[in-house]
């Protein structure tokens, strides 16, 4: 499995400067923690109303910061002072998210959402409603979920450098929740970013129209009680490419690790590319799995990907 690894050439190594950053100190109090174009704002909401329906940007500075913001206009960037030290830590807004998102658009860079858990079990980084997002060299970690969206078959979601850790659940008779699970979006890109130890769901559910998921790393070897590491619930088109899979032991459902269409066939999947992939089971299990399962019945276009031992290359469901 470490030679795996290390022949590896594209794994986002982005995570590293956000887990060895050194651990931040509380916002200071004699400084705003919150600044938009020089003014200063004791509350993120404050900020966000600042901008109104205008566009602005929101510099966060180093600190755990205990607070949430609902956006409901204009569009707004959620920007770091310092990338991975603005911690967003345990607070949510609407018993959802620490951003709540139905502007015109958000952006959110170098941001930490952590430890988000609200009664109906879909605590999260951030709960997109409408309109476009892209997240860039964040991190979500140790929470039920880390961005969840509605529908909005018209926008666009982007994840580009990012990590998301210690996320999901299927627990308490609620519906389970997901590392990354987005509605009907017209299109989802994620690229260079890294999923792992999962506790629950899936790694990245998403019933977009249209995916571009390539240069990740699932690593499932930490995880615990998970499922498919790519779920297209309603199917898909677009592309799978050049990612690394590792599945690991404890395993709620081990039978695939790329489905599509398993729920409905809402969507178009003929043409789905899923190319340029490794993949590898866990030694010494005894155990086989599909690298892809599909209930679409259209043809996908699957190419070459290196798969270990015990590891089908498709099934149909």
């Amino acid at each position: 499995m470490l030679k795996l690894i290390l022949r590896r050439p594209l794994l986002p190594l982005l995570a590293l400067p956000l887990l060895l950053a050194p651990v931040p100190l509380p916002a200071q109090t004699s400084d705003a923690p919150f600044s938009v174009d020089g003014r200063g704002f004791g509350r993120l909401q404050d900020a966000v109303d600042a901008i109104g329906d205008g566009e602005g940007t929101i510099r966060i500075a180093p600190g755990y910061h205990r607070d949430c913001a609902v956006q409901t206009a204009g569009r707004i960037a959620f920007v770091a002072a310092e990338p991975g030290r603005a911690i967003f830590d345990g607070v949510t807004c609407e018993g959802k998210a620490a951003l709540v998102l139905r502007g015109n658009g958000a952006r959110v860079d170098g941001i930490v959402f952590q430890n988000m858990r609200v009664p109906d079990g879909n605590g999260a980084g951030i709960r997109l409603e409408k309109s476009n997002l892209e997240v860039v060299n964040s991190m979500f970690r140790s929470s039920e979920e880390g961005i969840l969206t509605a529908d909005d078959p018209d926008s666009m979601l982007t994840i580009d450098r990012s990590t998301f850790s210690r996320l999901g659940r299927c627990d308490r008779g609620l519906s389970c929740a997901h590392s990354v699970y987005t509605g009907l979006y017209g299109r989802v890109v994620v690229t260079h970013t890294r999923f792992d130890k999962g506790t629950g769901g899936h790694y990245l559910k998403t019933r977009a129209k249209q995916v571009e998921i390539s240069d990740n790393s699932f690593d499932d070897t930490q995880g615990t009680a998970t499922n498919y590491m790519i779920d297209l619930p309603s199917g898909s088109v677009g592309s799978i490419t050049n990612n690394l899979f590792v599945q690991g032991r404890d395993k709620e459902n081990y039978s695939a690790f790329i489905a599509v269409a398993a729920e409905d066939r809402g969507n178009p999947s003929r043409g789905l590319s899923i190319s340029g992939n490794r993949a590898s089971l866990p030694a010494d299990t005894g155990r086989k799995s599909f690298f892809v399962a599909d209930w679409s019945g259209e043809a996908l276009a699957i190419g070459a990907n290196q798969l270990g031992p015990g590891l089908q290359r498709f099934e149909k469901r």
